[in-house]
C-alpha cells in the first residue's frame, strides 16, 4: 500500500509521481520528505539534459528543439520538466508564481520584437541565449522559494512585464496606471487595501522604469534589459493611505531626477512590509497547496504570515510551515483542490508511464483543457477550483486519457503481471498507482465490473493488455481524478 501522506505531499509539492519518485520519496520520513523538496539546491538541475534521450517523454520539433525562440518548443520544455524535474517544487513555485505575477505570450511578443524574441523575454535560458537574456519564467524558477520582496523588485524591471503591463509608456508626462494599480491589487495587498489616489501616486513612482535593447531587436540576438530613464520620472513627492516607512509616513519625499529609482524600491519595500501582504499570499497559498473546498483556516493565515514576516519574507521558511501544519496533513486536505489542466497532464504522465509518448501531444490538449501555458487570459491569471471544467474541457481530459493509456498499453501489461492473478489485485494495484479522491462504490463497482464483466478471469498478457490500459483510462476519466 502506497504512503497516502507522501503521495499527498507529491500531488502538491510536484505534479504527483511516478512509481520510481514515489518510492524514492517514501523511504524517508514524512518530516524528511519535506527537507528534500524544499532545499531542492542540493539537486542537480540537469533536467534539460536529458530533453530527446531515451527513458524520457518525447518532445516533438521540426529540426532541433528551440525553447528560447520558439513558444510552442518552450510550452514542451516546461511540460518535460514538470513530469521529470528532480526539483518537483521549484517547478510548482514557478507555476504558481508564473499565475501570480500573469503574463501573457501574444502580447509580450507584439510589443517586442516578434514571435522569437518575444518567446525569449518568456522563456529564455541565459546560458543557452546568444544574449544571455533570462526569460520571466526562469526569473520564477529562480526565486521560487526566495525573498519575496527581492522577487517583487525583479519582477518590476522585468522586459517581459514592462510590456505587458505598458510600463515602457509611463512617462512624467502621462502616468500610466496599470502597473501601479496590479502591484497593489494583484500582486501584494489585495482588494480594499489601496484607494485610487494611491493608483496615480503608485503610477508616478514607477515613471522612468522601462527597459532598453542592445544587439539586433527581432533577430534573436538582442539583449532585453531594465533602464531607469530619469527624464521621464516624476520628481515630485508621492502621498499614499497606507505608510511607506518604518516611522509611519505615508509621503516618498521628493528627489532628483538621478535618484528618482529609489521611489519605486522604497514603494516595493513597503508592500512586501504591509501586513495586508502576508495575510494575502497566506490566503493564496493556502487554496492553492492546502484546499480550496472551504475557506482558509485564520490560524493557518495566521501562522504563515507570520512565518513571512519573522524570515524577512523569505518563501521557503513559509512553505515550511505550510507542509508541516496539520491543515495540510490532514486528510480532509486531501485531493481537495480542483486539478489544474497541466496538473492533470503532467500527473497522468508521471502515473500511468511515457514510455513513446510526447509533449507536444499534451500541450495540443492543454489548450483544449482551457490552459496554455505562458498565456493566462489577464492579469488576474487563470480562473480557478470548478471554472476548469465544461463538458467540453472535461471531454479533452477524457481524450488525453484514452490516448495516453493507449500508448502505454503494453507498459502497463508488463508492470501489472505481477498482479494480475485476480481482478481484485489488479485494481489495488492501479488505484495505488492512480489513486483517487473518495473511491466511492459505484466507481469501485464499475472498475470492479470492467475487469471482471467480459468473461472468465486469466490474468493472461492478452487479457492483460486489454485490462490495464482500460482500467487506468477509466480512472483518469472519473471524476475523482480530477482533484490534486
Amino acid at each position: 500500500m502506497a504512503d497516502q501522506q507522501i503521495q499527498h505531499l507529491l500531488r502538491r509539492a510536484g505534479f504527483g509521481s511516478s512509481p520510481a519518485e514515489l518510492s524514492h520519496y517514501s523511504e524517508m520520513s514524512y518530516s524528511g520528505a519535506v527537507d528534500a523538496l524544499l532545499n531542492y539546491e542540493q539537486i542537480p538541475d540537469d533536467v534539460d539534459a536529458k530533453i530527446g534521450t531515451p527513458g524520457y517523454v518525447g518532445v516533438t520539433a521540426q529540426g532541433p528543439l528551440q525553447p528560447n525562440s520558439n513558444i510552442n518548443h518552450a510550452r514542451q520544455r516546461w511540460l518535460f520538466r514538470m513530469v521529470h524535474s528532480q526539483r518537483p517544487l521549484q517547478e510548482k513555485m514557478t507555476l504558481f508564481w508564473h499565475n501570480h505575477f500573469a503574463t501573457g505570450y501574444t502580447k509580450v511578443q507584439g510589443g517586442s520584437g516578434g514571435g522569437p524574441d518575444g518567446t525569449r523575454l518568456m522563456a529564455a535560458k541565459p546560458s543557452e541565449d546568444a544574449a544571455q537574456q533570462l526569460g520571466q519564467i526562469e526569473l520564477f524558477r529562480n526565486f521560487a522559494l526566495g525573498n519575496f520582496k527581492d522577487l517583487l523588485v525583479e519582477v518590476s524591471k522585468d522586459p517581459a512585464m514592462s510590456i505587458w503591463l505598458d510600463g515602457r509608456t509611463n512617462t512624467k508626462n502621462q502616468p500610466q496606471e496599470n502597473f501601479g494599480r496590479e502591484i497593489m491589487e494583484l500582486f501584494t495587498m489585495g482588494v480594499g487595501y489601496y484607494t485610487e489616489s494611491d493608483v496615480y501616486a503608485a503610477a508616478k513612482v514607477f515613471t522612468g522604469w522601462n527597459y532598453s535593447v542592445t544587439g539586433g531587436r527581432g533577430d534573436g540576438t538582442g539583449k532585453y534589459a531594465f533602464v531607469f530613464n530619469q527624464g521621464q520620472h516624476d520628481t515630485n513627492a508621492k502621498t499614499f493611505s497606507f505608510p511607506i516607512y518604518s516611522d509611519g509616513s505615508k509621503t516618498i519625499p521628493a528627489r532628483s531626477a538621478s535618484q528618482g529609482m529609489q521611489d519605486g524600491l522604497d514603494l516595493i519595500a513597503a508592500l512586501a512590509a504591509n501586513p495586508n501582504t502576508g495575510r494575502y499570499l497566506a490566503k493564496k497559498l493556502i487554496r492553492v497547496f492546502v484546499s480550496e473546498l472551504a475557506d482558509p483556516d485564520p490560524a493557518l493565515v495566521d501562522k504563515l504570515a507570520a512565518a513571512y514576516f519573522s524570515s524577512g519574507f523569505n518563501m521557503k521558511t513559509v512553505m515550511r510551515e505550510l507542509f508541516l501544519s496539520p491543515q495540510f496533513t490532514d486528510s480532509t486536505s486531501h485531493f481537495a483542490r480542483y486539478a489544474w489542466p497541466v496538473e492533470f497532464v503532467a500527473r497522468a504522465i508521471k502515473e500511468v508511464g511515457w514510455a513513446g509518448y510526447t509533449v507536444s501531444d499534451a500541450v495540443t490538449a492543454l489548450a483544449n483543457m482551457g490552459q496554455i501555458l505562458f498565456e493566462p487570459p489577464d492579469v488576474a491569471g487563470w480562473d480557478l477550483g470548478r471554472s476548469w471544467f465544461s463538458s467540453g474541457t472535461m471531454l479533452s481530459r477524457m481524450n488525453l486519457g484514452s490516448t495516453l493509456t493507449s500508448n502505454q498499453r503494453f507498459n502497463l501489461r508488463d508492470a501489472a503481471r505481477p498482479y494480475g492473478k485476480t481482478p481484485d489485485s489488479l485494481l489495488s494495484w492501479m488505484l495505488d498507482r492512480l489513486p483517487v479522491a473518495q473511491l466511492d462504490s459505484v466507481l469501485y463497482n464499475d472498475l470492479h465490473g470492467f475487469l471482471t464483466g467480459s468473461g472468465a478471469w486469466t490474468g493472461s498478457d492478452a487479457q492483460l493488455l486489454v485490462k490495464a490500459s482500460g482500467l487506468a483510462h477509466i480512472i483518469l476519466a472519473a471524476p475523482q481524478y480530477q482533484f490534486m
